[in-house]
């Protein structure tokens, strides 16, 4: 329950990242400086941060005699993340890209085969290809559908066909690299680094991706406003300091059981309805219809049965958690 809680706290801070950076389209600037300064943003101060704890030296020593693993998943899981969902806010509004990010909640459990944990069996240890919980997949189906509901609102006042699927497209991308880039870079670094050097590790490991996304910005469209400079660095301490630091530590509290896993991943549903009445609130968007109404109500009760049926203790014993990329 309590990882859960922090990944609800986490998702309100998430949250902001849609309205800005819809904001920041609406205004005129490129989801290449958007995206890429979020994250420039974000180094001195997980720097600051890993430093005053005191931990800068281990982390150091590890990326760099393990370059390419840290650059591989944190690029997918930073990079394939983040930009994907800012392009998307250039062809639809923030409920339209908040509501299809929710497909995560699937995608963090469609990704469960591509691990594997070592179990005690009456034939000894032996190392098993983790299933897909199928419970948490009936509840994490049941948020969806809700967010849907939630979406017709819009849906039925006029989405072109054409940016709905640029709105989407690059969203459902983005929702398998999270989840995915998260839980290899945890079961990379095991219990040997905290929240706050893993974030760090991430980013630096992600800043080449970064700068490419930078130079083409200042290629194609020039160097970014002064007002999305201000609304990046928003985004930056919201989303990619608290938001991800908090989202981090909810899964290392679980990370060893996958359908806990998914249940704390799916609280990022969360989001969408932080999203709406934060668009009602600072953008005079209409308020939510009734079909919206039994979305919310939906995304609630699939997020009570993911913590019931997550809390819940499994008979088989898992001594380690080990994976390999299939």
């Amino acid at each position: 329950m309590k990882a859960i809680l922090i990944g609800i706290v986490s998702s309100l801070f998430f949250a902001v990242t849609f309205i800005l950076n819809r904001s920041m389209e609406l205004s005129g600037g490129s989801w290449l400086w958007s995206s890429s300064l979020r994250y420039f943003f974000m180094v001195p101060f997980l720097i600051g941060i890993v430093l005053f704890r005191g931990n800068m030296k281990e982390l150091l020593h590890e990326l760099k005699i393990n370059p390419v693993t840290w650059i591989l998943w944190s690029t997918i899981g930073f990079g394939l993340f983040y930009a994907p969902l800012t392009f998307a806010a250039t062809s639809g509004p923030g409920w339209l890209v908040a509501g299809t990010w929710q497909f995560v909640i699937i995608a963090g459990l469609l990704v469960v085969p591509f691990f594997y944990k070592t179990v005690e069996t009456k034939n000894g240890m032996q190392r098993v290809r983790e299933k897909i919980p199928v419970k948490g997949l009936i509840f994490s189906s049941l948020i969806f559908i809700g967010i849907i509901l939630i979406q017709l609102q819009a849906a039925n006042e006029g989405i072109g066909m054409e940016m709905f699927l640029v709105g989407i497209l690059p969203v459902v991308v983005a929702a398998f690299a999270y989840p995915l880039g998260n839980r290899k870079m945890m079961e990379h670094c095991k219990n040997n680094f905290d929240t706050f050097q893993r974030v760090l590790g991430m980013t630096l490991a992600s800043t080449p991706f970064w700068l490419i996304i930078a130079g083409i910005g200042g290629a194609t469209v020039g160097l970014p406003s002064k007002d999305q400079v201000f609304q990046s660095f928003i985004v930056g301490i919201s989303s990619g300091i608290i938001a991800t630091v908090l989202f981090f530590f909810a899964t290392e509290l679980v990370k060893h059981d996958q359908s806990k896993l998914a249940a704390v991943e799916a609280t990022q549903a969360t989001q969408i309805i932080f999203v709406i009445f934060g668009e009602v609130l600072l953008l005079s968007a209409p308020m939510p219809t009734m079909y919206s109404f039994v979305g919310l109500f939906m995304i609630a009760g699939g997020m009570v049965l993911h913590s019931l049926f997550s809390n819940r203790k499994t008979p088989i014993k898992v001594t380690d958690l080990k994976t390999k990329s299939i």
